[in-house]
């Protein structure tokens, strides 16, 4: 508790959680201030920022401000579940290969590094492209999630394996426990807060990989997303014609989000880290 006490009390870790909050904020309580609609066409394709729209209008005439919010659930959405599904399977691979040892801790590990040498991104246009019109947010986050956990399992088989030697695990081992209570009770919790970490990475990786395939074209048919809004930016010359409106306010949030993450996760680990803390 004193620890997390500690956090408020960094700069770093204010900023990018202000920095956070304020992307939530927009994306839910928005619409409660200003309305959002991006079905209807309110001006012409376009229209530079006013009173009337703030952000103006893009190359159908449906307001910007109202795409950017639309987007900025998605991009959160895939990037929540993503980091989720990477998060929980790299864990529970790190965790019981790391405690277990032995031949299986080798098989995970050749696995692990298997997948991780695999470039992900191209694998990730791969299967983007073969799905065609099938793919959704939900699909997009999943693949994102399976081919990203591996760099969260090397990391926390690492923490597990100094812990597989601590006392209270060799005592809970001798008094007949099982291998699942003792991961469950004696490893889990003291990896708790590195483990919290490791998905705040795997959120801020995965809005910035959604933002990439999308932008390519490969994104959600379904959805709107700030990496699509960046692809129809590109495909209708905004960029070329100087609409900075369609496509400036999306960078700048991805940006944000990233950077507030990054930043929340350095001014974790060094209060969690204790050798970074001394």
């Amino acid at each position: 508790m004193q620890l997390v006490k500690g956090l408020f009390k960094i700069p770093a870790f204010l900023l990018g959680l202000f920095l956070f909050a304020a992307t939530l904020a927009l994306a839910f309580l928005g619409p409660l201030v200003f309305h959002v609609d991006v079905s209807t066409r309110v001006g012409d394709p376009y229209m530079a920022p006013s009173a009337a729209h703030w952000l103006g209008t893009d190359h159908l005439g449906v307001d910007m401000l109202s795409m950017l919010v639309m987007g900025l659930r998605a991009s959160l959405y895939v990037g929540f579940l993503a980091g989720v599904v990477a998060t929980i399977v790299g864990t529970l691979i790190g965790v019981y290969g790391g405690y277990k040892g032995g031949l299986l801790d080798d098989i995970l590990t050749v696995l692990t590094n298997l997948f991780l040498v695999i470039p992900t991104l191209i694998v990730l246009i791969l299967l983007s492209s073969s799905m065609d019109k099938g793919r959704s947010l939900t699909l997009i986050a999943l693949i994102i999630g399976g081919t990203t956990w591996t760099w969260s399992a090397r990391a926390v088989r690492a923490q597990s394996s100094s812990l597989r030697a601590r006392d209270h695990v060799a005592l809970a081992r001798i008094n007949g426990f099982s291998t699942l209570e003792i991961v469950l009770e004696q490893i889990l919790p003291y990896l708790l807060s590195y483990i919290f970490m490791v998905f705040i990475l795997q959120t801020a990786t995965a809005i910035l990989t959604e933002a990439t395939i999308s932008m390519l074209g490969l994104g959600p048919y379904d959805s709107i997303s700030l990496g699509k809004i960046l692809n129809d930016a590109k495909t209708n010359e905004a960029l070329i014609g100087g609409k900075w409106w369609a496509f400036m306010p999306a960078m700048v949030l991805v940006t944000v989000i990233a950077f507030s993450l990054y930043v929340i996760n350095t001014a974790m680990e060094g209060v969690f880290n204790p050798r970074l803390r001394k």
